[in-house]
């Protein structure tokens, strides 16, 4: 497994970065209205471009297929497991030989209505009792949005208890705070 971040969101020519894309690439991209969330997409998906190279000598644009939830595969590759996610502080990739879950948000305001929402009684406690309530909310919910993005749910399921049932005891999470954002990984055990 390798996760792959990038803080350089706006340091490229988007113009440019458009003709590394696959052609289902560039127009999954083209549907976003606003620059910033486009060059974002773009960020990722060249960041499992230069994963697919470093680690399998793949040099083609990527084509995804799709399962029945959404979660995407690369075409003809069923043996490599990849997933993507950004924010506008950066974006992440990370790519294994088997699945895996990613989320990048940025850390924002502490919001007392939001984690009484999306956080169980413990760990709405442990946020509010944290030094950074803030950090501390965001970790919780990319390890959340990193798991349901491992078992391709999405945000389907019952937020609050996502990291209390089955499949969260059968893998790792591995969380990255950075400056302005967290990272979590999720991963199946053997793997990490």
């Amino acid at each position: 497994m390798k996760i792959y971040i990038d803080e350089n969101i706006n340091d490229f020519d988007l113009d440019e970065a458009m003709t590394l894309l696959s052609e289902q690439r560039r127009e999954q991209v083209a549907r976003y209205k606003m620059e910033g969330p486009r060059r974002q997409a773009v960020a990722a998906y060249l960041l499992l471009r230069k994963a697919l190279r470093e680690m399998y000598g793949i040099h083609d644009a990527p084509v995804f297929e799709y399962d029945a939830n959404g979660k995407p595969s690369i075409l003809g590759h069923p043996e490599i497991f990849f997933n993507l996610s950004h924010c506008r502080k950066a974006v992440a990739c990370v790519v294994a030989d088997s699945p895996v879950g990613i989320d990048v948000e940025e850390t924002c305001r502490f919001s007392d209505s939001i984690a009484r929402y999306t956080l169980d009684d413990e760990e709405y406690e442990s946020v509010v009792k944290a030094d950074n309530p803030s950090q501390a909310f965001i970790r919780l919910w990319t390890m959340k949005e990193a798991l349901l993005k491992y078992t391709g749910e999405g945000l389907r399921r019952d937020i609050k208890t996502v990291l209390r049932l089955s499949p969260a005891n059968k893998v790792e999470f591995l969380t990255e705070l950075h400056d302005g954002y967290v990272v979590s990984v999720v991963n199946t055990k053997s793997c990490l």
